[in-house]
């Protein structure tokens, strides 16, 4: 579904501080699975998805969705085919706009459009379908500035505007990271429901070992821009897989250190 192909990335090339991430790396998505991706800071987890994305160039190699080679692509044109979700609960949206602007925008996106026909009657009612299928009563907030709703509230907005022309592929980085536990739990509940039921290809980026295991069908990790582990969620238990993690990485930084 996605093929990542003999990537490169280099930073700071021909400097004394010359970093080289990925060398020669692939990596193929299954379609209609969720893939978490895990590996300490600096591993290249951020990195990768943005090269899919398109909002950081590859040196060489290529992406490919669905057989059409997205890596020559702008990020604006990638954007048609791929959804993604931020840490940071305010960059998915615009806080000055309502919801219900802001999911009549997604709705229209790629698309030419008027604002003054963004909200007609039949967007609307579609839009107030999708927010009550997140079951948090954002549908009774449609005039509410985005600003004035909670840090969940707003990544469950964003989980619902990068997902509502149902994306071939969809990008969650960290995006529970800066919620509470117990908000986190409710995100990620509502995204496993949500990409399930639109049966969505998602590539999540966390550090959260319980939810790797929990929400994902796959589990990748990083170190140093190569692939350690690659094995099917129910084939690993909680203690296993922090046996492993604190084996392999904490033990190599502290060695290191």
């Amino acid at each position: 579904m996605l093929k990542i192909e003999n990537i490169n990335k280099t930073f700071y090339s021909g400097m004394p501080e010359e970093h080289k991430l990925f060398n020669n790396f692939n990596l193929t998505i299954q379609e209609n699975k969720c893939t978490a991706i895990l590996g300490p800071n600096g591993c290249g987890k951020s990195t990768l998805i943005n090269m899919i994305s398109g909002s950081l160039p590859l040196d060489n190699g290529s992406i490919s969705l669905k057989g059409t080679k997205i890596s020559d692509l702008v990020e604006e044109k990638r954007s048609n085919y791929i959804g993604k979700v931020n840490q940071d609960p305010s960059k998915g949206v615009s806080l000055s706009l309502n919801i219900l602007e802001n999911m009549s925008i997604s709705l229209k996106k790629g698309e030419k459009f008027s604002f003054s026909r963004l909200l007609k009657k039949k967007n609307k009612e579609f839009i107030v379908s999708k927010l009550k299928e997140l079951d948090l009563g954002l549908e009774n907030k449609l005039n509410t500035q985005v600003r004035f709703l909670s840090g969940g509230q707003r990544q469950a907005l964003s989980l619902l505007m990068a997902t509502i022309k149902r994306p071939e592929l969809l990008l969650l980085d960290e995006h529970t990271a800066a919620l509470d536990p117990k908000t986190s739990k409710l995100i990620m509940e509502k995204t496993i429901d949500l990409i399930k039921r639109e049966k969505i290809t998602t590539i999540m980026i966390t550090h959260n070992l319980r939810h790797a295991l929990e929400y994902s069908d796959r589990i990748i990790m990083l170190n140093k821009g190569e692939i350690i582990l690659d094995i099917d969620s129910t084939a690993i238990t909680e203690d296993e897989l922090n046996s492993f993690y604190n084996n392999r990485i904490l033990t190599n930084i502290s060695a290191a250190s």
